[in-house]
């Protein structure tokens, strides 16, 4: 009996320490794993996000391999920017390249602003008064950030340029990968007050914020630090969102404000972001634009390089509602749903190359600015951001955390004034490819799909690139133009948000130190 009774307890410990065993072995892969797909994000990060969901989509679309369809329509000395280096995963699962911590990435980031660099200087010249400045505001979506590169390097006269490229992520990989540009001057600069170097306190995710959905009674009751200030919509504040706006805000009064190397620049700024991708006469076209301005519409602020183009086919569908008259309402409903589904299926990302759109003379148009339509590579000069500038209020106090719709709320609130005016190409010369991102849910990332069909557009497209005129037509546009915005989208209702938004723009230029490594 004894002997029986020990090797009942002898068989619970060896099952006891399988079971352990397998639990530490899924532990240890579920670290690989995260670590071997995180380009973007650190441990830390995925503690402190409060939506996994949107972590695995972009976590999914950087893990995607640049697709040999896709690499065939790039040129082979353009390849590099393209290359995946992968990490050694034979260390620490969670070990990051240096810097490892949130001390370390503040220290650099605050270096790396007050030096100013600017690479490649050397080779393509100084910053000129005139000078393209191209600034791009970059997350975490390397994949997108790798395309955008390649197109910005096959783009004629690139090298006069000057890419400035804004961050609120640090990552020594994207840092690398932009700083192996050799095409054109370049230049870094970080937002300092992200979620990643402010993790648990405001801006960043602090955990004494009221929850979102709280109510307000609720919110009093747990004395939470934003209780008194819900959102329009009765919701409180969600980092992830307001940092998007906060940091679009904060780029621009950097460039136009405080870079020495701006401070008597009077060109034109072209706003873009990670997953945008340009043809390669958008310069080109970026010029026509503003001669065709300053002829014809010098009350245009704002210049327009992308439009949201999607060319979905409505067929005529009359026979079709005649055979679901004898259909009966479930029917009608599962066959009318099943056509929607097929239509989107056959269309998504189904640009065509039109003859009125892409041809050796090319049409633009005037009409009144508005958020969701002209805020993919839009451009304006210094003197259209000194407008914006004396209404900073609104921008700031506008309860909306999307920086277009407070710029459109902006538009439409000028004592006196009209509407900013804007003159765009008809056919684009700026795409946005990005399939998936903050507002975007999709669960099949793969960006290759999206870019190979936006190169193949612009192969079809390319005897009508570079054309010697344009013609405009000005618009009054449409009712979705020239609605009044009644209130916004909410997100934006913290103090906190208001407050740091609106002390942006009271920080001056600073003077260039410069840092030598060994």
């Amino acid at each position: 009996m004894p002997r029986l009774k020990y090797a009942s307890i002898l068989r619970v410990f060896v099952i006891v320490g399988l079971l352990c065993l397998w639990v530490q072995i899924m532990l240890s892969a579920s670290g690989v794993g995260m670590d071997k797909d995180g380009d973007e994000f650190t441990v830390q990060d995925i503690i402190n996000t409060t939506n996994s969901e949107q972590y695995l989509q972009e976590e999914l679309m950087n893990s995607n391999d640049t697709s040999e369809q896709v690499l065939a329509l790039v040129p082979p000395e353009l390849h590099k920017y393209l290359t995946v280096h992968p990490r050694n995963n034979s260390a620490n699962a969670t070990d990051r390249t240096s810097p490892k911590n949130i001390t370390d990435i503040r220290k650099a980031i605050q270096m790396y602003n007050e030096a100013q660099t600017i690479y490649n200087e050397d080779i393509f010249g100084p910053v000129q008064n005139d000078t393209i400045i191209i600034a791009i505001q970059v997350h975490t979506r390397l994949t997108y950030l790798r395309h955008l590169i390649v197109s910005l390097a096959q783009a004629k006269d690139i090298d006069r340029t000057l890419l400035v490229f804004s961050h609120d992520y640090y990552d020594e990989e994207i840092n690398n990968l932009v700083r192996s540009i050799d095409f054109t001057k370049v230049m870094q600069i970080f937002y300092p007050y992200s979620i990643q170097t402010h993790p648990n306190e405001f801006p960043g995710i602090d955990p004494f914020d009221c929850p979102r959905d709280a109510k307000l009674e609720q919110a009093i009751k747990l004395k939470c630090n934003n209780a008194l200030h819900p959102d329009l919509h009765g919701h409180y504040r969600e980092a992830k969102y307001t940092q998007t706006k906060h940091h679009w805000w904060w780029k621009a009064n950097r460039i136009f404000n405080q870079l020495q190397c701006t401070h008597g620049h009077t060109g034109m700024v072209v706003f873009l972001e990670e997953d945008h991708y340009v043809a390669e006469d958008f310069i080109h076209m970026l010029n026509l634009l503003r001669t065709t301005a300053d002829r014809t519409c010098p009350q245009c602020e704002i210049l327009c390089l992308g439009t949201y183009l999607k060319t979905y086919q409505y067929h005529s569908n009359t026979d079709k509602r005649k055979k679901q008259l004898n259909l009966n309402y479930i029917q009608q409903v599962r066959a009318a749903n099943e056509e929607r589904r097929k239509r989107l299926q056959e269309t998504q990302w189904n640009y065509q190359v039109y003859p009125n759109i892409y041809s050796a003379v090319q049409k633009v148009e005037i009409t009144p600015w508005h958020s969701s339509m002209h805020n993919m590579g839009m451009v304006f000069n210094k003197t259209v951001w000194n407008d914006i500038m004396a209404l900073q209020e609104q921008f700031c106090a506008y309860d909306d955390y999307n920086w277009d719709y407070s710029l459109l709320h902006l538009s439409q609130n000028r004592p006196g004034r009209e509407k900013f005016k804007v003159i765009l190409c008809k056919g684009p010369r700026v795409f946005h490819i990005g399939e998936c991102g903050i507002h975007h849910k999709k669960s099949n990332c793969n960006a290759s799909t999206v870019i190979s069909k936006v190169q193949k557009l612009l192969q079809n497209a390319k005897q009508y690139m570079f054309p010697t005129r344009i013609t405009a037509t000005i618009s009054a546009g449409g009712a979705k133009h020239n609605k009044k915005l009644t209130k916004g989208n909410g997100g934006w209702g913290d103090i906190r948000d208001q407050e740091l938004c609106a002390n942006m723009t009271k920080v001056g230029r600073q003077m260039k130190k410069y840092f030598y490594y060994s």
